[in-house]
Order: structure tokens, then C-alpha cells, then sequence
């Protein structure tokens, strides 16, 4: 009987099935990536309660392992072997169109399944497509030639390569779209991953005051942002936050703000709006709202206020993310703070969205270990 390789499919809205698929046969120019660590992020807490279509799914973008097999042209084209540690982008991309070219794989109408049926992109592709495999919830992931892959440093381990997703992402949003430098004023707005690698990349940038807002319930998340690099954070429940951001920077305001938060309405943009300097402010927001009533577009125009969304991470900022952990300048692997076996999928996912209480931060499935 040919080997089989378990995984764990979603089927509908907020159901997961663990599913046998049999060990593809892989072509000449692709390879077969044992998965040791997949991240979950809030993205998939949305896409799993409320899929985008009916096929069955391998969720998992966040994807770190071992190459286990891999054909020659494969090895030639990547500069990689059988038993190398990597990371890979979700992204899969055409490779012959601008956007690929300058290396914004996330651009690509090849992998955008938003406006393309037909689009690859781990996590997000139907099973039903060949090779199946196309999820990180899975022992095994399957890359094509066209798949994006990142040599992980030597002396970083699977799980910490595991952050490589949201603090790239934290890279390219604070200093490629915001472009956060030296001497900065930073507003970062909620303390989940991605907020909390934005203040290790605006850190890292040397900006000379970081913010960072939270609630009550972030307690333990604003400590661990101070520890990361913060200035200052606050509680938006306890104080009043403008008045907060204006005492800290004279008056003035801050040249930029980075909105992390979810599920909090349109409060944060209208803080960040109010909490931008007097001219040429830079605000960078993810699109959570899909409607804003009465937003103050006469105060945005009269304030210079360049608006940005916030949209995935380039290859450049991969790279930069892998650099950053090997460093080891900051306690990154505080971030991590969960992990579950592939049979614990619906929990794993569940605890990202906050229905377990426990407070987690980054957590990762590892779809080789046992159940507890």
C-alpha cells in the first residue's frame, strides 16, 4: 500500500476532518517539505468560521520544515537539498509578471485567490487540486517549482522560524509602507503578533518612541512590549489615549501609526487620525472595517495624511525576519506561546480566536507530535 499522509481538512464553517491523502508522486522540478512547525494567525480564525467556498481545505500558511524529497531540477533551480531547514512563503506565484520579477509575489493574480478560482496559495487551495497537499496542517506539504522558499539560518530552530510569517510581515508594514526610520514617533495599535513584531522592527529601525495601546485583557501583552523595545503603552480602558499620545510627544503627535487591532471598529483609525502629527503623518490600517460611516475625510486631507493598507510581506522582508531571529537581539520566543498536535487542529484555532480564554500569543501547530 502506498504511504499515506495525514492531515487535518477543513470541511465547513468551523469543522475539521483528519484525512488521509497518499504520498504524491512528485515531478522532476518539485519536492515534498516534511512540516514541522505551521503558525496560525487570526486570518485563519476568519477564514475557518466563514470559508470562501465549499472545497475541502488544508488550511496552514505559516509553513517551516525539512525538505524530505526533492527532484533534480527542483534542487538546481532552489539551491537546496534534501534535509534543509526552510521557510516557506504562502505565496505561489506565476514567476513571469512584474510583481513576481521584483519579488511582491503577494500581488500576483496567479495567487490571489480573491479574484483568481483558480489560484495557489498554501492554506487557502482546495484540496481537490492535484497533488493535494497544498496546507501546512498537514506531515507533508507539497512545492512546486514556483513555490517561494527561505533557507532557515543555522541555529534557529523550527519553532522560533515559526515567527517568520507575522514578524515579516511586521518588517514590511512598519519600515517598507510606513517607512519607519531613525528618530521616529511610532503609535502601535493592539498587542497581538503582529503589533508586537512591529515594535521589534520599529526598534530595530531605531525610532526614538514606540507606543503601544491595548486593553485590560492585553496586560500581559503590553508587559511583553516593553520587554520587546516599547516605551511606553496604555491602556485605552484606564486612560484616554490621545490626551496619553500628545503628553508623551509634546504636543506634537506621532509621525506614524501602525493599526494591529481586530475587532475593535473604527475607533483606532479615528484615534490614529487625531493622534498624527500636524502635517504629513503616515498611517498604515489592515482593512478590518468594511464600511466607515461619516469617516473624517476633510480632517485627513487638511492633516496630509498618507493612508496605507497593510497587505502580506515581500521576500526581502522574509529574509530580514530569519536575520532578526538569529540574532537573537531580542527575546523573540516569548512570542510563541502555544502549540498543538495535528489532532487538536479545531482547539488550536479556536484558542487563536480567544474561545479557549488563555491569552496566546503565536500559536503553531506541529503535525508530528503525539496528543497529550
Amino acid at each position: 500500500m502506498a504511504e499515506q499522509v495525514l492531515a487535518a481538512v477543513r470541511t465547513g464553517p468551523g469543522t475539521t476532518e483528519l484525512r488521509e491523502f497518499a504520498m504524491p508522486d512528485i515531478p522532476a522540478d518539485g519536492a515534498l517539505l516534511k512540516v514541522e512547525v505551521a503558525g496560525i494567525c487570526g486570518t485563519d480564525v476568519k477564514m475557518y468560521g466563514k470559508p470562501p467556498f465549499a472545497d475541502p481545505v488544508i488550511m496552514g500558511h505559516e509553513n517551516v520544515g525539512v525538505i524530505a524529497k526533492a527532484g533534480r531540477e527542483f534542487t538546481e533551480r532552489k539551491g537546496l537539498r534534501e534535509g534543509d531547514r526552510i521557510f516557506v512563503e504562502h505565496y505561489v506565484g506565476c514567476m513571469r509578471c512584474d510583481w513576481c520579477h521584483a519579488g511582491e509575489y503577494r500581488h500576483c493574480e496567479a495567487t490571489d485567490w480573491r479574484t483568481n478560482p483558480d489560484a495557489r496559495r498554501y492554506g487557502y487551495t482546495s484540496a481537490n487540486n492535484p497533488y493535494h497537499l497544498w496546507g501546512g496542517f498537514s506531515q507533508y506539504l507539497y512545492l512546486p517549482w514556483n513555490s517561494v522558499t527561505h533557507r532557515v539560518p543555522d541555529g534557529v530552530s523550527a519553532e522560533l522560524a515559526g515567527l517568520v510569517t507575522p514578524l515579516s510581515n511586521g518588517i514590511e508594514w512598519a519600515l517598507v509602507t510606513a517607512g519607519v526610520g531613525y528618530a521616529n514617533t511610532v503609535l502601535i495599535q493592539g498587542p497581538g503578533q503582529q503589533g508586537l513584531s512591529q515594535v521589534v522592527a520599529c526598534k530595530q529601525a531605531g525610532a526614538s518612541l514606540i507606543i503601544m495601546t491595548g486593553t485590560t485583557k492585553d496586560a500581559a501583552r503590553l508587559a511583553m512590549a516593553k520587554e520587546l523595545g516599547a516605551d511606553a503603552v496604555i491602556d485605552v480602558r484606564e486612560e484616554d489615549p490621545l490626551a496619553r499620545v500628545m503628553e508623551l510627544t509634546g504636543g506634537r503627535g506621532v509621525d506614524v501609526v501602525l493599526d494591529c487591532t481586530a475587532g475593535a471598529g473604527t475607533a483606532p483609525v479615528l484615534l490614529g487620525i487625531d493622534a498624527l502629527k500636524r502635517r504629513e503623518g503616515t498611517m498604515v490600517v489592515q482593512g478590518e472595517v468594511a464600511a466607515f460611516p461619516d469617516f473624517p475625510l476633510k480632517k485627513l486631507t487638511e492633516k496630509s495624511i498618507a493612508m496605507k493598507s497593510a497587505r502580506g510581506h515581500s521576500f526581502r522582508a522574509c529574509e530580514l525576519a530569519l536575520e532578526q531571529l538569529a540574532s537573537g537581539r531580542f527575546p523573540l520566543e516569548k512570542l510563541a506561546t502555544h502549540t498543538f498536535p495535528l489532532s487538536e487542529t479545531d482547539r488550536a484555532i479556536r484558542t487563536v480566536g480567544g474561545e479557549s480564554g488563555e491569552d496566546a500569543v503565536h500559536v503553531s501547530l506541529l503535525p508530528w507530535a503525539e496528543a497529550a
